[in-house]
């Protein structure tokens, strides 16, 4: 088979190591891919100037892909799916209209609401004013929503009035750090513990993967901006086998019956960003129409199945005759970023220490280039730095230890993924 991988991050990196793996794959094509994407076996990028949907269309029928995979969110919302299936193009991914579980946080809050799913109690507003009006009546903290998509960055939790009053006003003008929105959801702040519960869906079947954990704040402890994620775990205890049962029945199949009753059929990862609360009562903070990231690394090392097969069964809507096979060992994701993320960053800096090798550990590139013969800083996120062990604290100090290998001017992460398992610190422990 000839896969097409669309994407650039470490996602799309562990995607394509692991379906590098696949008997049943002779060639694989990034666009764009990254430095790490290349270097993997039977792949090649290749750089298309501001691809449209159609250049991807013109691709794949040029170079004979049986099967294209997309890894991030915007060319779903785009309608990538929608319009290689008229092309006769088999394709990994749910459709335009129910992308909009992720373009659109109004549309999510209307499904959860319509599915009776538990989630924050919220409001959806179209101008500053009564926006401004709800949250003077409102207590702080308070969690502030861009309604599109916004790579991981448009969530907003604020602690004071005046703050949440200039956010609104900024979000809605653009000033927000190149955050702008006609739309927003102002909800309510809930405590608990949050995890990832991701799913392959092809529309009634649905087949978990493997539980996982991100760590969304920049910094140590929970504190600090969100981010697109700093690392994450794989399993966590967090996500039992009665919780998972009671997230797909309650949450996951209650969805995907709302998306029913609207003519909408779900094929590809659903991916709901949960918040669990003292009683472990799961509440949907967001849904996600792709595999999260960096959970992608963490849950991706853990996997024994071929994941093309995988991705075949979902697109044939013959999910139920699969099991999925992972392997006993714990693995953790450490996110090495650029000082400044999730704000003003530099690029263009020599990474240092990639050439050293500890057994059980994998680095995935995210934001990094090719150039002169070394390898460059090009994103914010910039790589993931990924370990199975016997257990987390084995996983934990391995990704930290091959972290620690690597250096560049600027370098920053966090200390602390995984410890609040390791030391059965939950609110709920």
């Amino acid at each position: 088979m000839n896969i097409l991988i669309i994407g650039s991050g470490g996602r799309e990196h562990a995607i394509a190591w692991k379906v590098s793996q696949s008997k049943i794959v002779s060639k694989i094509y990034a666009i764009p891919g990254n430095p790490g994407i290349s270097k993997e076996k039977k792949v090649e990028n290749f750089e298309i100037e501001n691809p449209s949907i159609q250049d991807y269309i013109r691709f794949a029928k040029s170079k004979n892909i049986d099967l294209t995979i997309v890894g991030p969110e915007a060319p779903l919302v785009d309608g990538i799916v929608d319009e290689f299936k008229k092309n006769n193009l088999k394709i990994f991914g749910p459709c335009k209209a129910a992308s909009q579980l992720e373009g659109s946080k109004s549309f999510c809050k209307d499904i959860l609401n319509s599915g009776k799913v538990l989630t924050a109690k919220h409001e959806t507003f179209t101008d500053s004013i009564s926006a401004s009006k709800y949250i003077k009546k409102q207590n702080m903290p308070i969690v502030i929503k861009a309604d599109g998509l916004a790579a991981g960055k448009g969530v907003f939790i604020v602690e004071e009035e005046e703050t949440a009053l200039k956010l609104i006003n900024d979000l809605f003008t653009g000033n927000a750090d190149g955050i702008s929105s006609s739309v927003i959801v102002i909800e309510e702040f809930l405590k608990g513990e949050e995890a990832s519960f991701i799913c392959l869906v092809s529309g009634d079947s649905i087949v978990p993967l493997a539980s996982s954990k991100d760590h969304k704040k920049l910094n140590n402890g929970d504190t600090g901006p969100n981010t697109g994620g700093m690392g994450a775990y794989s399993p966590t205890s967090l996500i039992d086998e009665k919780l998972a049962n009671k997230v797909i029945k309650e949450i996951i199949k209650p969805t995907l019956y709302e998306l029913k009753k609207r003519g909408i059929f779900y094929s590809g990862f659903l991916y709901a960003g949960l918040m669990i609360d003292k009683n472990k009562n799961p509440y949907v903070l967001e849904y996600n129409c792709r595999l999260g990231d960096p959970e992608a690394q963490a849950i991706l090392m853990r996997l024994e199945s071929d994941i093309v097969e995988l991705f075949l069964s979902t697109v044939d809507n013959e999910l139920e005759k699969i099991k999925i096979l992972w392997n006993e060992y714990a693995s953790c994701t450490v996110v090495l970023a650029s000082e400044g993320y999730p704000g003003k960053y530099k690029k263009n800096i020599k990474i240092e220490g990639l050439e050293h090798e500890i057994s059980g550990t994998k680095i995935f590139h995210a934001g990094t280039k090719f150039e002169n013969g070394s390898i460059y800083t090009n994103g914010g996120r910039v790589l993931g730095v990924t370990a199975l062990g016997v257990n987390l604290q084995v996983a934990q100090a391995k990704a930290y230890d091959r972290a620690n290998q690597v250096s560049w001017e600027g370098k920053i992460k966090r200390h602390d993924i995984g410890e609040k398992e390791i030391r059965g610190k939950f609110i709920f422990s």
